[in-house]
């Protein structure tokens, strides 16, 4: 059993420390970015990131689960605002991951970028990562069982690989639209399983 983990006192310079990281880690990786560019860049000494977070293995940590939390308050915001038809709300999620890529930097999903660097189970942030993904496979899930599809595991999972895949192609900069591409392809997985 683990030792527990203090919890983060979210001080103005708590956030600033976050803001920065988020900003660094996710444009340059998180390996490429230590705990000195990220003081001299949030305007706070060393002591003062090791006071708030305690390592940057926790920072990377707050990296992620806050990246996770802002995108499930976007996509439940845009999905708030769309029509109550499932072929519109599934077009929604990938409108919004569209949406939200180009916004925020355009260098494809915080989470797979991560996994790319943190595939070691042992580490915290892998936790992070896998749940953000089993909570978008569970998304699709319900996307599809409320459209009383036949087989709506199946075009869950098949929904899920689509999206991650497009994640992964604009992010790389694969092919212009790949989000789009990926939308229209899921409506017709979507068609087919009705």
């Amino acid at each position: 059993m683990g030792e527990a983990v203090a919890e983060i006192a979210w001080t103005p310079k708590a956030r600033t420390i976050l803001e920065a990281a988020s900003r660094l880690f996710y444009a340059h990786g998180i390996a490429a970015v230590g705990v000195d560019l990220i003081a001299e860049e949030a305007g706070v000494t060393k002591k003062t990131l090791y006071d708030r977070f305690g390592s940057k293995e926790r920072l990377v940590v707050e990296y992620l689960r806050h990246r996770d939390e802002r995108w499930r308050e976007f996509l439940d915001h845009r999905l708030a605002e769309t029509p109550d038809t499932p072929e519109a709300r599934l077009a929604a999620v990938f409108d919004a991951s569209g949406s939200w890529m180009r916004d925020a930097g355009g260098k494809g999903c915080g989470m797979v970028n991560a996994h790319a660097e943190i595939s070691d189970p042992a580490h915290p942030a892998h936790r992070v990562i896998v749940d953000q993904k089993a909570w978008m496979l569970g998304l699709f899930r319900r996307l599809c069982r409320d459209a009383g599809l036949t087989a709506p595991e199946e075009t869950a999972r098949t929904l899920m690989l689509l999206h991650e895949g497009a994640l992964v192609a604009h992010g790389i900069g694969a092919f212009p639209g790949a989000v789009h591409h990926a939308r229209d392809a899921a409506l017709a997985v979507f068609a087919r399983a009705r």
